[in-house]
């Protein structure tokens, strides 16, 4: 899952509004949303505040990417 549909679905499922989250974080809802659909790059530090806001840590976000990327990798085959 993308980090950013990671955030639109923990967002959600905290019963949090995009504009609060957009607030504690110093954007516009504007800028929020297209943040969260995509449409726009987050920047590593609106990401700590975006994980500050959800009450998770950053490594949330990456959880599943990284578990993929080293099943999927030479590591996982013995291969250094």
């Amino acid at each position: 899952m993308l980090v950013h549909s990671k955030i639109r679905d923990l967002r959600k499922s905290k019963g949090m509004t995009q504009t609060f989250v957009a607030q504690e974080v110093g954007i516009s809802a504007q800028s929020y949303n297209m943040k969260e659909w995509g449409e726009r790059n987050i920047t590593a530090i609106e990401l700590a505040k975006i994980a500050k806001v959800l009450d998770v840590p950053m490594e949330y976000f990456f959880e599943e990417n990284l578990h993929v990327k080293c099943n999927n990798s030479d590591a996982t085959k013995g291969v250094v």
